[in-house]
């Protein structure tokens, strides 16, 4: 049977994994007609397709009350999607990914509050430095895009969307399933985020024609793998991985990015953008051997066992 430093391991292994995963998502985007709201309404109502046939094959169904109490989190998450799709449409990416970029620190500080998380002052340095690096990355790959103070709010909020998703993902894996927690958000998430793209078609005549040709291809790429995989390992992980930890390893996403679009689409990479995806990459593998080496704390062992019982 696994122990608790095993499942600990192997959360952090699931979120590293999806991390990866989740940085290439961008380079989808690119190769795809769709716009990115419409592409997320999409994605979302093709997740819930997913998990009803992952519910029909286990012959089980979402009870009202894990409903109820999971709810909150696809509301949290349709925010994130809206916002972060509003703040890179209205001012420029290297904001839109600085201001993003402060979610992490946001997580360990109230993971520190209100879960008890032991964060010390070497964890919380590199933490800093890995915040500077993506500013230097982002800042490197700056370009001429316009910036607004409505979109920099749409980013700072979209800071707060992702925090409270983040946080509230794993207090509710204390008492709900990975699998009943990410099927209920993925169902609140597409009723949520439907009427907001539906405003966005309204007021900017974007496109909502569904998928066609290749972009079926896409689209389902995403949602079976970032999409429903991704978030369920993510999901999982959240009962057994510090929420500061996990946060910070997904801090490298516009590092991979950078690097995947270098290698696959041929964007230049300079030489500042390359020194600040080092800092973070560093940064970031320092604190994961180092949280895997120290373990978890005597009262997440506690709490393991007594969950278990």
């Amino acid at each position: 049977m696994p122990t608790t430093e095993d499942r600990r391991s192997l959360g952090i292994l699931a979120v590293s994994a999806t991390t990866v995963v989740w940085s290439l998502v961008p380079l989808i985007l690119k190769s795809t007609d769709m716009p990115g709201l419409a592409f997320a309404m999409y994605r979302l109502w093709f997740g819930v397709l997913v998990y009803v046939a992952v519910f029909a094959i286990r012959r089980q169904r979402l009870s009202a009350a894990t409903i109820r109490a999971c709810a909150l989190g696809g509301v949290f998450f349709a925010a994130d999607i809206g916002l972060t799709f509003s703040a890179f449409s209205l001012t420029s990416a290297a904001n839109a990914t600085i201001i993003g970029a402060l979610s992490p620190v946001l997580i360990t500080l109230a993971a520190a509050r209100w879960f008890g998380e032991r964060v010390d002052r070497r964890d919380m340095a590199l933490v800093g430095a890995s915040f500077a690096g993506v500013v230097v990355v982002a800042v490197a790959s700056r370009g001429s895009e316009a910036t607004s103070a409505i979109g920099n709010l749409c980013a700072a909020l979209s800071v707060i969307s992702w925090t409270a998703y983040w946080l509230f993902s794993k207090r509710s894996r204390t008492t709900t399933t990975a699998l009943e927690y990410i099927a209920t958000v993925m169902l609140v998430a597409a009723i949520t985020i439907t009427p907001f793209t539906i405003v966005f078609w309204l007021v900017t005549g974007m496109s909502l024609s569904p998928p066609s040709g290749q972009d079926w291809l896409w689209i389902w790429i995403v949602t079976l793998i970032p999409g429903a995989t991704g978030h369920l390992l993510v999901a999982w992980s959240h009962q057994h991985v510090e929420a500061w930890l996990s946060a910070l390893i997904t801090q490298s996403q516009p590092v991979i990015a950078s690097v995947a679009a270098w290698i696959v689409l041929g964007e230049s990479l300079t030489p500042l953008a390359i020194a600040g995806g080092l800092v973070v990459m560093g940064a970031t593998a320092v604190i994961v051997v180092r949280g895997a080496r120290r373990g978890p704390e005597p009262e997440d062992v506690e709490l393991a066992v007594e969950r278990a019982t």
